[in-house]
């Protein structure tokens, strides 16, 4: 088992690993997070993915899972799964490489943040926060120099959950991100440089 990257009050945070999947698969539960999404959306073409929602995008992660991959870091109160923080090189997330909005912005390597996820039990209550502050220690760990991140601008106070997976500016900004680029009005490029 990983060590904990993370931890604070009754949280902890683990890098997700072979030994942890049942406990992201008790979070993301029979819908997969988010319509059979599996945190699959960024890593596949939009009509492979739209093609292979479901089972099938549980089964890719699963293998990426097991062949060892970088893929983020899970949320725990006491014992209890609770979260989930998806970050990986860019390079891995190939909607994300093929954006126009999300463009590099230059040709430094990055860790990118593309998804998190928390049960409703547990959402407005900062955890969004802390899981940015493990994903940073977490991409630390693995040499990053840079952490990225695409967050969601809110329309309104009441976002529905499905439009809010890529988390707000001010959670990013309170884990020490700033606003790097902008090529549209809801969707920031914010980054993390770590000293």
């Amino acid at each position: 088992m990983e060590k904990v990257i993370y931890s604070k009050n009754r949280y902890s945070f683990y890098p997700l690993t072979a030994e942890r999947w049942r406990d992201l698969e008790k979070l993301f539960g029979e819908r997969g997070a988010c319509g059979g999404c599996w945190c699959m959306a960024w890593r596949l073409k939009r009509a492979d993915f739209k093609k292979h929602s479901g089972s099938d995008n549980k089964n890719s992660l699963r293998g990426l899972v097991k062949s060892g991959e970088k893929l983020g870091i899970l949320a725990y109160k006491d014992d209890q799964v609770i979260g989930w923080c998806s970050v990986s090189p860019r390079e891995k997330f190939l909607r994300l490489e093929n954006s126009k909005v999300l463009r590099r912005i230059d040709d430094k390597p990055v860790w990118s943040v593309s998804c998190l996820f928390i049960d409703k039990k547990f959402r407005r209550l900062g955890l969004s926060t802390l899981l940015l502050k493990s994903a940073i220690n977490y991409c630390k760990s693995n040499g990053a120099k840079i952490i990225e991140a695409y967050p969601t601008v809110p329309y309104s106070k009441n976002i529905p959950a499905a439009f809010a997976w890529t988390g707000f500016p001010s959670s990013f900004e309170r884990a020490g991100f700033i606003e790097t680029a902008r090529r549209s009005k809801a969707r920031p490029i914010m980054r993390y440089y770590v000293e």
